[in-house]
């Protein structure tokens, strides 16, 4: 059976050379980077030869990355780091309705320690309108963290707009950019944010490592209690494996990013297009321009997200009903349904996260395989009625 991986939203293929380069790791170069000998010296070398490129590629001092396990890690490094910082005069913080579950849970586990939450909404396509931000701000607002790009439909947030808007009220503003890195450009001299959360496994690294970007003169709380590690930030030795693989990654964005992003918006939109014209009844879900290169969010009407998913499963296609830290949730997706989507189009929709490897081939497979997994499943429906579809 030929397999077609259009998940890459979830998690990314290692690319070779990372493979590779991290080989050195699973053998002689085995020491604990805290060490002063000979074994820990030469993986601190790799340590910090990462911190630099990751540096590099987002334009930010070395010492402003800070290593974690994940991105989820660096999101509750951000806001739990803030909230629990010596000499907050606030306890008020304001996210959206469609964050990471790694920002919405920590915003709900904080709000039963006695902080407050504003949730603010988006608009239809899923975006967070900046006016909506600075009504939300209160005198004791401590933090704003609003994402860049969503992980379901792919819509971009405008946070240079938002991060301006904190800047302003002088409140530390935090993105999740997990999703948005490598995707589309970034920079930390010009971007009006203090803290930035990213994942190695996300650009063709290896899971387990990630990391969160802190502006200089932002103080956090430490999250994890240990050694002295990251500068105090985040104790316990590195995982210099996941390291070593997220800074050759790194390095390789910066070669080949731009012509990587360009073929997959150039597979993603013959996709997405081929679907549209050969599938009646499809709904876009986000923006239709102002989203990731790689993603394409479409509810199916007349069919279950489900259904859809296990049979093109069936078939090799790799795709996602929503989040992967979601998944095996039969619910409509929360985001969805926070942008105001039906909720029979929210249970009927499947993202397809294009990346690194897909082809032409590819899509052809995928699209064929898309619309005969449909027609089979909407001839099973009593809802479905192809005429009145048609006449749409």
């Amino acid at each position: 059976m030929r397999k077609v991986y259009l998940d890459h939203n979830a998690t990314t293929p290692v690319h070779p050379e990372v493979a590779a380069a991290v080989q050195p790791f699973l053998g002689d170069l085995f020491g604990n980077p805290s060490s002063i000998h000979w074994a820990g010296r030469d993986v601190r070398k790799a340590v910090e030869d990462a911190r630099a490129e990751i540096a590099a590629f987002y334009g930010c001092r070395p010492l402003e990355v800070v290593f974690t396990s994940s991105g989820t890690e660096a999101d509750n490094l951000a806001v739990k780091g803030v909230a629990y910082r010596p000499g907050n005069a606030g306890k008020h913080i304001v996210t959206s309705q469609v964050e990471h579950p790694a920002i919405m849970n920590t915003c709900r586990f904080l709000e039963t320690q006695g902080f407050r939450v504003t949730y603010v909404p988006v608009n239809r396509y899923g975006i967070v309108e900046p006016d909506a931000v600075r009504a939300a701000i209160e005198t004791d607002t401590i933090l704003i963290s609003v994402m860049a790009a969503n992980n379901e439909t792919g819509c971009l947030m405008p946070i240079v707009e938002i991060g301006r808007i904190a800047r302003e009220a002088g409140i530390p503003m935090h993105t999740d950019a997990v999703q948005s890195t490598g995707k589309v450009p970034i920079s930390w001299e010009t971007l009006p944010v203090d803290l930035l959360a990213f994942s190695g496994h996300k650009i063709n690294g290896i899971k387990g490592a990630g990391g969160l970007l802190v502006r200089r003169g932002v103080e956090l709380a430490a999250v994890l209690h240990g050694g002295h590690q990251e500068r105090g930030r985040r104790g316990g030795t590195e995982n210099v494996v996941g390291i070593a693989a997220m800074g050759k990654a790194f390095s390789l964005l910066r070669q080949h990013m731009d012509e990587e992003v360009a073929l997959v918006r150039r597979l993603r939109d013959a996709f997405e297009g081929a679907l549209f014209s050969r599938i009646p009844e499809l709904v876009l879900n986000g923006h239709p321009t102002e989203r990731l290169p790689n993603t394409v969010n479409l509810s199916f009407r007349y069919v279950e997200g489900e259904a859809l998913l296990l049979n093109l499963d069936m078939l090799g296609i790799a795709c996602s009903s929503g989040s992967a830290c979601t998944s095996g949730s039969l619910e409509a997706s929360p985001i969805l349904l926070a942008m105001g989507a039906d909720p029979t189009d929210a249970q009927g929709a499947l993202r397809f996260s294009l990346g690194r490897g897909n082809t032409d081939d590819d899509v052809a497979y995928a699209v064929d395989a898309v619309e005969r997994v449909v027609n089979k499943l909407r001839a099973m429906s009593p809802l479905y009625h192809p005429r009145e579809a048609k006449a749409r």
